[in-house]
């Protein structure tokens, strides 16, 4: 599934989505999750710190949100985020340099499919809300695995869709009918706020997702459930 449905691949066509809703990205993914995302990369930030990190790789980082929290809250941590979408990028460097971190966190322009990054490099790997919008999954994370040290641990946070069938149907009206139209009219971009929801619902289940994991390079793959199956905070051991 891609944003747009032209001729560009997926990649392009992601990266053109986030560079086109950057300016408004962090108020409505905020707003329209009730800030219930926050609590959600907390819990990241106490499982990543339990690794006792020193260099921490963030794919599709975003607007910097995780990278930010973590190089808060983990003592002495460097933290590298890289992302396709420059217009996404601006936005993490302001806030980055708003915070005081611009010595603790380093922000690139990157392909999670093809990582500037060296071999057993780096203490732990996370994502969140980003492998679904991968253009190949598998290559990401194998990509991923490859970064991370003997030891090491990825840490990925994903929305899936809820088993209960009566709160995944008022979970599927909101985001479907609701957030589209909220999103479009925000953002002036509608499309990607189709396609956002869209692709949680194309995305793998969670434990055909820890198969892939696994595939990758991964033991001990383990997803734990967040709001009731709204997202999934998935770890595995390199």
């Amino acid at each position: 599934m891609k944003p747009y449905n032209t001729e560009q691949t997926k990649k392009e066509e992601v990266r053109e989505m986030f560079d086109n809703i950057s300016p408004k990205y962090d108020l409505l993914n905020h707003t329209l999750s009730m800030s219930i995302d926050r609590i959600w990369r907390r819990r990241v930030v106490r499982i990543v710190r339990r690794c006792r990190p020193r260099r921490i790789l963030d794919v599709a980082t975003g607007t910097g949100d995780l990278a930010i929290e973590m190089a808060r809250r983990i003592r002495g941590v460097q933290v590298l985020g890289v992302d396709l979408s420059e217009g996404m990028l601006d936005v993490a460097r302001r806030k980055v340099t708003a915070r005081g971190l611009d010595g603790r966190v380093v922000l690139d322009a990157g392909d999670a499919e093809h990582l500037h990054v060296a071999d057993a490099s780096v203490d732990v790997a996370t994502v969140a809300f980003g492998v679904r919008n991968f253009g190949d999954l598998d290559a990401g994370l194998r990509e991923m695995a490859r970064t991370i040290k003997p030891g090491g641990k990825v840490v990925i946070l994903e929305f899936s869709r809820p088993r209960n069938r009566i709160f995944r149907a008022l979970y599927e009206f909101y985001t479907y009918k609701i957030l589209p139209r909220i999103g479009g009219m925000v953002s002036k971009d509608k499309r990607a706020y189709e396609y956002l929801p869209a692709s949680v619902g194309e995305f793998p289940a969670p434990k055909e997702f820890m198969a892939m994991m696994e595939r990758a390079g991964f033991r001990e793959c383990r997803a734990r459930s967040q709001s009731f199956g709204i997202a999934q905070i998935y770890t595995g051991q390199k």
